[in-house]
């Protein structure tokens, strides 16, 4: 469905298809009819699965095998509709060639009138044979939905289109004015809403162009299609394009805006079923300033994320990517490298203390930039903000407990020391995990799929550091005690080897930053183009 709105600020454009429930036991018979999955998030276009049929001619009674091939797959949902009415009921009946791997649907109350997985096992290729009816229509078109994994997932795949020996060539129907048919009650406020609405509804190979109107976060309700005139749609190569006309002003029109004043813009697009809009997958596209909608068309540019919710994206990538793993690496290896004196204290330490108080200092900002956007904490985060107080408690105690640091000789000293590592690494871990859920949200939804790679390339760099200094740190110990026990010119060996020590591992901490700093960059830049 698509969304075009006004608030004053908003004009919203949201995209519709019907919903399918995810089940990974396949279990999805009563979602036969609109195909789509229920992810909350938007379908690819582009399928890179394709079905096949043993035959381009069927006559009535016959046995097609069909099969369902491509790259791996989790969920299918496979069906046969009449080529001239795709949004009519499944034709025909399937039969199963191997029970493990797919199962019958009951449609439209007549089993084996579709096809699903039976586990989120991963596949290549499923095999069916559908049964020809005895009423079959000339035509008949293979529709299949494939879900590789949860967010990634393509809607309604056409297959072939087989027909009856004696029956004519299909052609596909053009695109026509949108018919204005029934939709959802007209319901009307007492007084004007904060956005003025105008939805692209797609049903199948239909759409409805349909005004509405919200308050504040609230669900958009239907308005009487009064108001527009030389209501007009196209559907092509995946992409919905819908036209209409409305008077600048509408006196005594509820709900409508005047638009001879500038507004902000918005775009939204997310998914419909019979009547009843969902919200959208993501965070709307909305422009940078009001816009006059009667002005000549022009380029206003806009952002699907707030400027508070990028910047705590940023500060936390900042905070826990690169000043706390820097910081952790030289407290960790390279206290003899930088044991020089600096204001009273080792040079080491004084690098490590602050950049662990800025890692804490940007922690607190961006923790609190969620609750000024949402005014109050959001219920529809999942995980992310619980995990995101953790990080926030800890963060701040790890200062307070370095604070009542005992002296190097006093026996609390190694529970301190303990305690102060358990509590950084905890940390450290829980905010990971907070990254890897934070950049999924609507609110800071980093595109495709490489940033969970980029983010696993980011953990193993780190981790593969780490473990580069310990093997080094172990081999330099040993070649220590080696020269120890020989008693020859050890004072001279034991300088030599820890310089050499030492070169190796600034090395190391060079190559170690520059690869930081470039993964920070690569999420920073990302956040930037939201």
């Amino acid at each position: 469905m698509a969304v075009l709105g006004l608030t004053l600020g908003t004009f919203i454009l949201v995209l519709h298809i019907s919903s399918v429930a995810n089940y990974p036991s396949g279990k999805v018979g009563m979602s036969c009819h609109g195909m789509v999955p229920a992810h909350g998030h938007t379908a690819h276009p582009d399928p890179v699965h394709n079905i096949s049929v043993s035959q381009m001619t069927f006559r009535p009674g016959d046995q097609i095998e069909v099969t369902l091939s491509g790259q791996p797959f989790r969920g299918f949902l496979l069906e046969a509709r009449a080529a001239e009415d795709l949004s009519g009921p499944p034709i025909g009946s399937f039969t199963l060639i191997d029970s493990q791997v797919s199962q019958l649907l009951t449609c439209e109350d007549v089993q084996g009138y579709a096809v699903s997985h039976t586990s989120p096992s991963k596949k290549t290729k499923i095999k069916v044979y559908w049964n020809a009816p005895s009423n079959a229509p000339d035509h008949v078109k293979f529709l299949v939905t494939v879900v590789e994994k949860y967010k990634i997932y393509w809607v309604k795949i056409p297959g072939p289109i087989i027909s009856q020996p004696n029956a004519r060539p299909f052609t596909t129907p053009e695109a026509t004015i949108a018919p204005l048919s029934t939709f959802p009650p007209v319901s009307h406020l007492t007084t004007s809403g904060d956005d003025d609405a105008y939805l692209c509804i797609r049903e199948d190979q239909t759409v409805h162009i349909q005004p509405s109107h919200l308050m504040g976060r609230s669900h958009p309700v239907m308005d009487s299609r009064g108001a527009l005139g030389d209501l007009a749609w196209r559907l092509a190569d995946g992409v919905m394009q819908c036209s209409f006309r409305r008077n600048i002003t509408l006196p005594g029109v509820k709900n409508r805006f005047d638009l001879n004043t500038s507004y902000y813009i918005f775009l939204a697009d997310g998914a419909a079923d019979d009547g009843q809009i969902y919200k959208h997958s993501q965070q709307p596209l909305i422009t940078y300033e009001k816009y006059n909608v009667t002005d000549y068309p022009r380029n206003v540019g806009g952002s699907r994320s707030f400027f508070l919710l990028k910047a705590h994206g940023a500060l936390m990538f900042v905070a826990w990517m690169t000043t706390v793993s820097i910081g952790v690496l030289i407290a960790r290896f390279f206290k003899s490298v930088w044991s020089k004196t600096f204001f009273g204290q080792a040079a080491w330490f004084q690098v490590h203390r602050m950049l662990m108080l800025t890692t804490t200092a940007l922690t607190c900002i961006a923790f609190v930039l969620p609750f000024v956007y949402r005014g109050g904490w959001s219920w529809h985060a999942g995980y992310h903000p619980y995990l995101g107080c953790i990080v926030m408690i800890l963060a701040v105690l790890q200062p307070l407990l370095a604070a009542f640091r005992p002296t190097l000789h006093d026996p609390r000293r190694q529970m301190f020391n303990w305690t102060h590592w358990s509590v950084g690494t905890a940390a450290r871990i829980i905010a990971v995990a907070a990254m890897f859920l934070g950049m999924d949200l609507p609110g800071l939804d980093l595109p495709g799929p490489w940033k969970t790679y980029t983010m696993i390339g980011f953990v193993a760099w780190h981790v593969g550091t780490e473990i580069v200094l310990e093997i080094h740190a172990y081999r330099l110990s040993r070649k220590v005690e080696i020269l120890d026990d020989a008693r020859i010119q050890i004072l001279q060996s034991f300088t030599v080897a820890e310089a050499e020590g030492h070169a190796f591992k600034k090395v190391v901490f060079a190559v170690y930053i520059c690869g930081n700093v470039t993964f920070l960059i690569i999420f920073l830049s990302a956040i930037n183009q939201l």
